[in-house]
């Protein structure tokens, strides 16, 4: 059958859009709901699907696997896109990548069955990666090839209602992948997004034959992209999308590390205790509702005093994204003094954090489809998407910087490769050398015990002077109710066997450190050593609920930790008084923490509005619609 290549003369919407927007409403599920359990999955079950257990990975250097694999996301459409525009049109792109999108959430769905999940895991991401990438810029472009001139007045509305179904689609799931990943594991919340992007996949097939087809540009495609009107586009729209790359950096934190400060909050909230990885689901509950409101009520009262272009709509949205992290580092600051602030703040600064979204990301994806050229509608989609590929690479490049290695955990994988190939079957102790390299000398030494395959403890020097500073602080919290007290109380804890002093230091309100400057007297270095102090408080009783029937009597992760003889998490362990436990550690520790991390990015976010000014008031735009 011979599909039309060229947009009818209609008023109304185009006959093929509800298969986009129902597509892009599946697909935008699977994604956002693989997406949403990532960073929560790497840092505490990854290490626990292989029979071998291994060290369960940092905050981090989770927040940097997450944001390299959105960069991955968000690089690879220039893959797509050059194939849509250059040989296959768009809607061939789009199905033949959908099938690697679903083999990704299929061996995502495989971990812990066979072979090394970690490896799955690399498998699954790369297959999304280039599955879920290369259809990004033609889906939004295809969408646009549906419109001519005569309905052209309805774009802005279309665009906001793909951008409604992409933030339904992500609501939904963001509310239940988290849920399954507590209490049905991995697998489960891993293959029902997988599921539901082959539905995506088959909503956008059953269209076929009611979609405009643009053909390939070909040659004229590359003569295009080479004329002085097409560089003139790409150059113009070049400083745009460097300052929409930070404004990513900031908003994909929210599936990375406003997930791990959530873990730290009061969640409690509408009566209901909210999963960490839920929270960010009230992002697509704001855009819902603020689409319609700035659309008909915001942008028309405020250009009653100020006419609104598109980029003045983008500035706006830059400064409103610094005040969200700007409050973020707030509450982590209120987190870094010990206390527990409800969640509500977080909420909060999601409100905010979407406002800035609809000014700018609505704004800046269609802004970028009219100043493309029309055989170039894929290709600057890509190089819109690029920018916040760019903008995920900074965060990983950040979070990898931040991280401290262990000088322990360096020796011990080097003697693990040399000890015989019998030691997980019995219990033994491995003897580190210290800064010296001298294992036996100096009192610098660290010891690891093994058992069964695992490192059950590591001692390391000195550690009773660490304890005993440690009593100091327990024996104050438990006179205050089991409250931290303040850092400035306790300036005076002793020293290590190098002579440094012990620094007590708020981690959150169940956590402090007892640490010193180790045996090469610098900061921030992987000999930097301590104990960390883990606080339970006893275990409230559980409040009955009718949704208890459809989960089971533990969570996965309990379960899957007395399979593999581990101890349960504490939030599983009744206790009748709060315990205190210590953990030994070296080094593995960050260079910018708590509210550091993010006033860093506020000052950031700031700067770029700042700068966004002057490009906004020189730049001059030129729309090109298809006909």
């Amino acid at each position: 059958m011979r599909h039309r290549t060229s947009p009818a003369d209609l008023e109304g919407p185009p006959p093929g859009l509800p298969h986009i927007i129902g597509n892009e409403a599946a697909e935008r599920f699977s994604f956002y709901g693989m997406k949403a359990v990532l960073a929560v999955f790497i840092t505490d079950y990854l290490h626990l699907m292989d029979p071998a257990v291994g060290s369960a990975m940092s905050e981090a250097a989770a927040a940097e696997k997450v944001h390299l694999f959105n960069s991955a996301v968000y690089a690879t459409p220039l893959i797509g896109a050059l194939l849509a525009d250059l040989f296959l049109g768009k809607f061939r792109v789009i199905i033949a990548l959908s099938m690697v999108y679903c083999a990704g959430h299929a061996a995502l769905a495989a971990m812990g069955l066979c072979g090394s999940s970690p490896l799955w895991l690399i498998a699954g991401l790369a297959l999304i990666a280039l599955g879920s990438g290369g259809i990004k810029p033609c889906v939004s472009a295809h969408l646009g090839d549906q419109f001519g001139t005569r309905n052209s007045h309805l774009l802005p509305k279309l665009f906001n209602g793909f951008y409604f179904a992409i933030n339904f689609g992500a609501f939904v799931s963001t509310l239940l992948t988290p849920w399954l990943l507590e209490w049905y594991g991995p697998h489960w919340a891993f293959g029902i997004p997988g599921i539901l992007m082959a539905l995506a996949t088959l909503i956008f097939w059953l269209g076929r034959h009611r979609f405009i087809h643009v053909p390939a540009g070909g040659r004229r495609f590359i003569r295009e992209c080479f004329s002085r009107q097409g560089l003139t586009a790409l150059l113009k729209l070049l400083p745009l999308y460097l300052f929409v790359a930070i404004f990513w950096a900031l908003f994909d934190q929210t599936g990375s590390t406003w997930i791990f400060q959530s873990r730290e909050m009061d969640r409690h909230f509408l009566g209901i205790e909210w999963l960490p990885s839920q929270i960010q689901s009230l992002n697509s509950v704001f855009v819902l509702t603020f689409i319609p409101l700035f659309a008909y009520v915001v942008y028309p009262l405020l250009d009653r005093l100020w006419h609104l272009t598109p980029l003045r709509k983008v500035g706006l949205g830059l400064f409103i994204m610094a005040a969200s992290f700007a409050l973020v580092g707030e509450i982590q600051s209120w987190i870094d003094d010990g206390e527990k602030p409800s969640v509500s703040w977080q909420i909060l600064a999601f409100a905010l954090l979407t406002a800035a979204e609809v000014m700018v990301s609505i704004v800046a994806l269609e802004f970028a489809y009219t100043q493309a050229p029309k055989t170039m509608k894929s290709l600057l989609m890509c190089y819109y998407l690029g920018a916040v590929a760019l903008g995920n690479y900074l965060v990983a490049e950040v979070n990898h910087f931040i991280q401290i290695p262990s000088a322990a955990e360096e020796q011990l994988e080097r003697q693990l490769s040399e000890l015989p190939s019998d030691w997980q079957s019995s219990p033994r102790n491995v003897i580190l050398a210290g800064h010296d390299g001298v294992s036996g000398q100096g009192g610098d030494d660290f010891i690891v015990r093994l058992e069964n395959g695992r490192r059950t403890a590591l001692e390391i020097p000195g550690q009773i002077h660490y304890q005993n500073a440690a009593r100091k602080i327990t024996a104050a919290a438990r006179a205050a109710g089991d409250r931290l007290p303040p850092t400035n109380r306790f300036t005076d804890l002793g020293q290590d066997p190098w002579g440094n002093p012990l620094r007590y230091e708020i981690l959150n309100s169940t956590r402090f450190r007892i640490i010193s400057d180790g045996p090469d007297r610098q900061s921030h270095s992987p000999w930097d050593q301590g104990i960390l102090v883990d606080i339970t408080h006893p275990a409230p009783p559980a409040k009955a609920s009718w949704f208890d029937r459809f989960r089971p009597a533990e969570t996965w992760l309990s379960t899957r930790k007395r399979k593999l003889g581990l101890p349960s998490p504490p939030e599983a362990t009744t206790t009748s008084s709060t315990r205190y436990d210590i953990t030994p550690f070296s080094g593995g520790q960050t260079k910018l923490r708590g509210a550091a991390y993010f006033h860093f990015f506020t000052w950031l976010m700031l700067g770029t509005a700042v700068a966004f000014i002057p490009f906004a008031l020189a730049y001059r735009a030129k729309t090109h619609l298809q006909d």
